[in-house]
C-alpha cells in the first residue's frame, strides 16, 4: 500500500488540523473548514488558529452553512498549480466559497494531475474521461498533456466554473457534458468509445441532474463494472478515489483485481494524504489505479 501526498504545491498549506478541522492556506487566503477526518487534537491553540485565519466555515445543518470573514478577505481569488515534472505547464484555479464548505479544489488530487499528465505526455495523446469531475483539476491536467478530454458532473454550474478553470488555464477544446456518470458510461458501452485513462472522485451521496440516486456503497460496483468495458485494454491509466469513512484500500484492490490480472495491468493500491506544517498528517481517501 502507497501513502501518497503532493511533494510540490506552493499555492497550498496544510497549516494545522484537530478537533474535526483544519487550518488552511490558498494562495493569499487561510481557512478553517471542518474536517470530519481530524478526531485528534490540534498542535496549535485555538487563538493561534484565528489570528492567522481570514475565513470560517460556521456549519448550520449537516449539508450547508456559511463564511465568517475574520480579516479582509475576497468572495473569489485564483490561485496556480505548476507541474513538478514540468515547470513550464501552470494550471489556474478560480476559488469561491460555497455554502457546503468546499472552496473549488482538492489539493490532494494534485498527486493525480502529475500522474495524469505524465500519462499522457508519455503517450502523446489519448482519449481521457473525467468522471465527478467537479471543477476540474484531472481534465485540466490530461488537456495541458495533450489528450482529448470529456469532462462529465452532473451539477452545470460547476460545469460552467471548469470551463472557467479552462479558459484562465489558457487550454481549450475540453468537450462538457451535464449527465449523471453512471448513465453516460452506460451509454458509451453502447456507443462503443473506449478511453486511455479515466478518473472517477465519486462522492459518498450525491444525485444525478434528473434527481438519480448516487450512493458509494451501494453503486461503486456497477459503476467500476462499466468504466473497465470503456478502458482501453492494451494501454490505459485508471484512477479511482474514494473519500468515505471507514474505507479501506482493499476495497479498490478488490474491485480492480480481476481486471488487472486478466489484462496484465499493473495494480496499485494506497491512500492520499497531506502533512500539515505541525507534521500531522491528514488521511483524505483512498485510491486504486491501474496502468498498462
Amino acid at each position: 500500500m502507497q501513502l501518497l501526498t503532493p511533494d510540490y504545491f506552493s499555492n497550498y498549506e496544510l497549516i494545522d488540523c484537530g478537533d474535526f478541522e483544519k487550518l488552511e492556506r490558498f494562495g493569499k487566503f487561510i481557512t478553517i473548514r471542518p474536517e470530519p477526518q481530524a478526531v485528534w487534537a490540534k498542535q496549535m491553540n485555538e487563538r493561534e488558529w484565528l489570528k492567522l485565519a481570514h475565513l470560517k466555515f460556521i456549519p448550520k445543518s449537516s449539508s450547508s452553512g456559511e463564511w465568517k470573514k475574520l480579516q479582509n478577505a475576497q468572495d473569489k481569488w485564483d490561485i496556480s498549480y505548476t507541474f513538478s515534472s514540468n515547470q513550464k505547464h501552470q494550471l489556474n484555479f478560480k476559488l469561491s466559497l460555497t455554502s457546503f464548505k468546499h472552496v473549488g479544489l482538492f489539493p490532494e488530487q494534485a498527486v493525480n494531475w502529475e500522474k495524469i499528465y505524465q500519462f499522457f505526455q508519455a503517450k502523446k495523446g489519448g482519449k481521457f474521461l473525467n468522471l465527478f469531475a467537479y471543477t476540474g483539476g484531472a481534465s485540466l491536467a490530461a488537456k495541458a498533456a495533450g489528450a482529448h478530454v470529456t469532462h462529465v458532473d452532473s451539477i452545470k454550474q460547476v460545469v460552467s466554473w471548469a470551463n472557467e478553470n479552462m479558459q484562465l488555464s489558457k487550454l481549450n477544446d475540453i468537450r462538457w457534458v451535464v449527465d449523471d456518470a453512471l448513465k453516460f458510461v452506460k451509454k458509451e458501452i453502447r456507443r462503443g468509445n473506449f478511453y486511455e485513462g479515466i478518473i472517477l472522485d465519486p462522492p459518498s451521496y450525491g444525485h444525478g441532474p434528473n434527481g438519480e440516486k448516487w450512493k458509494l456503497e451501494e453503486n461503486i460496483q456497477e459503476m467500476i463494472e462499466g468504466v473497465l468495458q470503456i478502458l482501453n485494454p492494451d494501454s490505459h491509466l485508471l484512477i479511482l478515489n474514494a473519500y468515505s469513512l471507514g474505507f479501506s484500500a482493499l476495497v479498490p484492490e478488490n474491485l480492480l483485481r480481476s481486471f488487472a490480472l486478466k489484462n496484465k495491468s499493473q495494480l496499485h493500491v494506497g491512500e492520499l494524504y497531506l502533512k500539515a506544517k505541525t507534521s500531522i498528517k491528514l488521511p483524505l481517501g483512498v485510491w486504486g489505479s491501474l496502468n498498462k
